[in-house]
């Protein structure tokens, strides 16, 4: 008998993955085989699993708390826009077509057999699914084709607990007006309400608590106050709303452009809890005037943001701090901007347009997606900033569609072991002032990073920082911080009981 509960928001940015991943870690340290699921993703931060399949990256940190490996069913579908109007659709971890918003809500219908299938499927090994939703169960124009708030509860049998965010203001409206657009089926899966990112005397909040409660017969089941965790946000909406400001004062500021299709942001996770390291996101070309390292990010839409550094002043900016010695490093479709030339007849239709010149590479788009995990060693002789790292072992993951191609005057950056067989990837210059490779997750190396720092540092003649930080221990401490403060602020056997009403078998 498989147990299960479902959180949905008032709103995206709530805080619904942070909270289901603490979920998913209260339960594993309840001794409870316990998976995350979320029926469809709508995020350009995606991971991929061992087994080479794509999906998203908040369902992978979830599956971190709950200390098991990540697996595509925890996350069928994953829609990854490519523009305002279009996406690239996943399915079971594989590209399956693009689509635009109307095409697509034609078509969701035909997922619900195939959605139920792979979580049944994943509930037959698990005690406990933790199960989140979508943006709002109150999207009222969605309702009637709806595959991950509602409709999914409703595939899955189970509760439903609403989640709210006070630090935005009107939270008793957003959890009254969304129970108040739901259907009476629907309000009568709602068991409970978390109030999210409350800062300040929650004394203050119990009138508002008891009359909500009253309003709505569904009762708060605690209030979580504002956490200084450090766990990986799931869009872009934390980017937009300026959560990484980095304003802290750091011994080495990392400036990331913060392109408008910008992809895999949590490859910089590891790099921002590093203790002498401050990133910024900039959109503005005055930002670049401090930075110690330029990061190209990856993109959904190569070209398009490409047009964008060009148009917004980014790319002149980029182009002037390389030439006062700052080094610029690209990461996918970062790297492919970086090269000289980028040859695209698959995406856009484009043909063949010019990159940044930083790079002596031409880049050629390819139909098919490689999605796949690596082991990979850095290059034996690296130049610069980047000597300390040379010959270290390093892991990650690619996503991307297409090959680039090293010309006169590039060094291969490192060579991946891949099905048996050694591959480079990745060019940088002889000087060390440009960089690029199409691997994610470079930083939570812990031994590269540290290379990586010291050698910025060497170059403000600063001494190396001689730390031992584990980013995995980091994060699973982050993950045990959430668990601890979940249990203290929010009724963690009223869930349970909550749960246990509601069991169904599989």
């Amino acid at each position: 008998m498989t147990q299960a509960v479902m959180l949905q928001g008032t709103a995206s940015d709530v805080g619904k993955s942070v909270l289901a991943a603490g979920l998913c870690r209260i339960f594993y340290q309840d001794g409870l085989r316990t998976a995350p699921f979320k029926s469809q993703n709508m995020a350009l931060n995606s991971g991929i699993t061992p087994d080479g399949k794509e999906m998203g990256r908040a369902q992978i940190f979830q599956a971190e708390a709950a200390g098991i490996m990540p697996d595509v069913r925890m996350n069928p579908v994953l829609l990854k826009p490519t523009s305002d109007r279009q996406a690239q659709v996943v399915l079971m971890g594989k590209v399956a077509t693009n689509m635009d918003a109307v095409s697509y809500h034609d078509y969701k219908p035909r997922l619900r057999e195939q959605i139920l299938a792979v979580y049944n499927s994943l509930a037959q090994e698990y005690d406990v699914i933790v199960l989140e939703g979508a943006g709002s169960p109150a999207e009222i124009n969605l309702r009637d084709r709806d595959i991950v708030n509602m409709g999914m509860a409703e595939m899955a049998q189970c509760p439903v607990i609403l989640v709210a965010d006070i630090d935005r203001g009107g939270v008793f409206a957003a959890i009254y007006g969304t129970l108040a657009l739901l259907h009476k089926q629907e309000r009568d899966r709602v068991k409970g309400v978390i109030i999210n990112k409350f800062r300040g005397d929650v004394a203050l909040l119990y009138s508002g608590i008891e009359q909500i409660e009253s309003l709505t017969g569904v009762p708060v089941l605690g209030v979580m106050p504002w956490l200084d965790v450090d766990l990986e946000d799931e869009d872009g909406v934390a980017l937009q709303n300026d959560k990484y400001r980095g304003n802290a004062p750091r011994d080495i500021t990392i400036a990331i452009v913060q392109l408008p299709h910008i992809s895999n942001f949590t490859d910089f996770n590891a790099l921002a809890a590093q203790p002498d390291v401050r990133i910024r996101y900039i959109r503005r070309p005055e930002a670049l005037t401090d930075a110690d390292l330029v990061i190209l990010p990856g993109s959904k839409n190569t070209l398009s943001d490409l047009a964008w550094l060009r148009e917004s002043g980014m790319a002149d900016a980029v182009l002037q701090t390389h030439r006062q010695g700052v080094p610029v490093m690209g990461i996918c479709g970062g790297y492919q901007m970086l090269g000289d030339t980028i040859v695209d007849e698959v995406e856009s239709g484009l043909g063949t347009q010019p990159g940044l010149g930083l790079l002596n590479t031409i880049t050629r788009f390819a139909q098919d997606k490689i999605t796949t995990q690596v082991n990979a060693t850095m290059s034996g002789e690296l130049p610069s900033w980047l000597a300390a790292a040379a010959g270290l072992p390093v892991r990650g993951y690619e996503i991307h569609m297409g090959e680039t191609v090293l010309q006169e005057g590039c060094c291969t950056a490192m060579t991946l072991q891949k099905n048996g067989c050694s591959v480079v990837d990745g060019a940088v210059t002889a000087d060390g002032l440009a960089f690029g490779t199409y691997l994610h997750g470079l930083f939570d190396s812990d031994a590269f990073t540290r290379a990586v720092v010291n050698g910025l540092r060497a170059r403000k003649g600063l001494a190396p920082w001689e730390t031992t930080f584990c980013y995995a221990e980091h994060k699973a401490r982050q993950f045990d911080l959430l668990a601890e403060a979940m249990r203290q602020h929010i009724d963690i056997d009223k869930i349970y009981t909550i749960m246990q009403q509601h069991q169904e078998p599989v």
